[in-house]
């Protein structure tokens, strides 16, 4: 029977180490995920307006077919220079991609990113023409661990989940023939990720025990079709987005973990309503670190695959509004 990993986290997925750093003044932060060694990675982009970076190399007829590292950032377009903060510090250390080794020819690390919107959450934002988040990529590198915090912590420290404080969750799951796959979610959507009138998650029919408070919604309960109570409505450009990452350690080539990505953006739906609005930036990455080989028939196995990120990716969503804390106005699920 499938259970979830050791730490229900993504840290379960051998292969994967993730940092994470926050400025709690600008309340804003970045997660960093990095495979020991190049990993293969495919992207899928739901929102109406995103930020990314170097997601164009993950099609799988370009030249570059695995990544060093991923960055989830807050701090809309400016987030995205945590990424240039990990290539720089990944670099030092002689990591990246390298068509041909040429003496004093550094090599390039891939690092894709994407970002939230954060910066009108009521912290100090007064940078000048010094945004942080270049310093919090390289924080986030070195601090890199086999661990996963959740709630208001790394990329998802300032995030807002509709009318609730949202933050980043995490969760996993263990084949019966002992595949992992695994999500990260930092939520910071315009959608509700409660049922209208109710404490209950929209994920709660994929929760394991009670890993997100264990709520179950009212019998017989039905809502109107436009009740989108507990949702944001305030929508601006980029004011929102649910950046997330599912992993597993199989073997996928490039144009399978693209249909995993596809597959697991799937869990956004069961756990966001509305989700992939015109204002929501909602980027699904899928890494495949191949600490195992995939049985065959491959088809099958790119199924379960995707079928089991998606329900890892809903439930990492509630369990990052189940664990984020009030800021400020900003209201918890507990205590909201």
């Amino acid at each position: 029977m499938a259970r979830p990993g050791p730490t229900n986290s993504l840290a379960d997925i051998e292969g994967l180490t993730i940092g994470r750093a926050e400025d709690r003044k600008a309340l804003t932060g970045v997660t960093l995920i990095v495979p020991e060694r190049r990993a293969i990675c495919g992207v899928d982009i739901r929102g109406g307006g995103p930020g990314t970076r170097e997601t164009d190399a993950l099609a799988a007829e370009n030249l570059v077919d695995a990544i060093d590292a991923l960055v989830l950032a807050g701090g809309s377009v400016y987030g995205l220079a945590a990424a240039d903060g990990a290539a720089a510090a990944m670099g030092a250390e002689g990591r990246g991609f390298a068509l041909i080794d040429m003496p004093g020819v550094p090599r390039s690390p891939v690092v894709p990113a994407a970002i939230l919107y954060d910066l009108a959450n009521g912290g100090d934002k007064a940078w000048g023409e010094r945004p942080p988040y270049a310093e919090l990529g390289r924080q986030a590198y070195r601090a890199r661990q086999r661990g996963v915090a959740l709630g208001n912590a790394g990329a998802g420290i300032g995030a807002l989940a509709g009318a609730l404080k949202g933050g980043q969750g995490s969760a996993s799951i263990v084949t019966g023939d002992g595949f992992t796959v695994a999500a990260l979610a930092c939520v910071n959507c315009w959608g509700s990720t409660t049922m209208p009138g109710q404490r209950a998650f929209w994920a709660h029919a994929f929760e394991i025990g009670d890993e997100f408070g264990g709520v179950r919604p009212d019998q017989d309960v039905t809502f109107d079709a436009e009740d989108w109570s507990g949702a944001k409505f305030n929508p601006q450009p980029r004011a929102n987005t649910t950046i997330a990452c599912v992993a597993t350690d199989a073997d996928l080539t490039p144009a399978e973990a693209k249909r995993v990505a596809q597959m697991a953006s799937a869990g956004l739906a069961r756990a966001i309503r509305p989700v992939f609005a015109p204002f929501d930036g909602d980027v699904v990455f899928a890494l495949a670190t191949a600490a195992r080989a995939t049985p065959d028939p491959r088809p099958l196995s790119i199924a379960r695959i995707g079928a089991l990120a998606a329900d890892c990716l809903a439930r990492a969503v509630a369990r990052g509004v189940y664990a984020a804390e009030s800021v400020g106005a900003h209201k918890s699920w507990r205590e909201g």
